[in-house]
């Protein structure tokens, strides 16, 4: 079986050796968090509104801490992840928070054998669909896990982020989905310095492929936003320009860095 014929795997293997890097790291800071501090950050938190009684379906959790954040608002939350380790990491979290957030482990194209049941809103955010090599079957899943007339909030980094070498120097990736990425890279975003060796398998997406695959699967179209900067230092070459406001210095303004879609269920 070929890297990307066996991608689930391999890239569960990579996210079960982050985790323990991630909940020890300063970015994710688990101190914070639980002493009562959000995860979440404004361009969502504003896509959202008042989540208090609405059931969420948070796609790709990793260990929990946005899952449980919407929780902490007043949502019943069920968060779905690939990794064991960060799933039993999630639910650990949920206990010592007291929150009853709810969570599955599983490739999100599996989850129809998991879970039977539709929500007020899917949410899933940053670094997400670059793991999934299918937007069509991707936009599938949100459709049939949304009541009619649900909400999506999707924000991700943006597919012109994911052109550049690592340096942000030059052109190294094709915006287009292409190929299966396989790479391997020493450390984490969320720390470099960690003692990890991961292989993972990626694609690109452009921004098409995502917008018509919600469309074509029922979705409508309700804002499309753009924003040059990360709210999150996970890149190379980065400056603050503001509180969780990161830009590639010598790029300044002038690149999109995330994306953010809502969209509402139709019949």
């Amino acid at each position: 079986m070929s890297k990307e014929e066996n991608y689930i795997e391999i890239n569960r293997q990579s996210w079960n050796n982050r985790t323990e890097a991630h909940l020890k790291s300063e970015f994710y800071d688990l101190p914070g968090f639980l002493k009562g501090d959000t995860s979440l950050n404004s361009i969502e938190l504003d896509m959202l509104g008042n989540v208090e009684g609405k059931s969420i379906l948070h796609l790709q959790c990793h260990f929990g801490q946005d899952s449980i954040s919407l929780s902490r608002m007043g949502a019943k939350v069920t968060g779905v992840d690939l990794s064991d380790k960060a799933i039993q990491s999630a639910q650990d979290l949920a206990k010592e928070t007291g929150m009853d957030t709810q969570f599955i482990c599983c490739d999100i194209f599996d989850l129809p054998n998991h879970l039977d049941q539709k929500f007020d809103i899917v949410f899933t955010s940053y670094g997400v669909i670059g793991w999934l090599p299918d937007m069509n079957k991707w936009a599938q899943i949100i459709s049939k896990y949304l009541k009619e007339n649900g909400q999506l909030v999707f924000v991700e980094f943006h597919p012109v982020v994911w052109m550049f070498d690592d340096d942000f120097e030059k052109i190294g990736y094709n915006y287009f989905n292409d190929e299966a990425i396989i790479e391997e890279e020493n450390g984490t975003y969320a720390d470099r310095e960690a003692d990890l060796n991961l292989n993972y398998v990626t694609w690109n997406h452009p921004m098409s492929d995502v917008v018509n695959s919600l469309i074509q699967n029922g979705l409508q179209i309700d804002a499309l936003n753009e924003f040059d900067y990360s709210p999150y230092d996970c890149f190379n070459k980065t400056e603050q320009i503001d509180v969780k406001k990161y830009r590639i210095k010598h790029l300044d303004n002038k690149i999109p860095m995330v994306y953010a879609i809502a969209a509402t269920k139709m019949k």
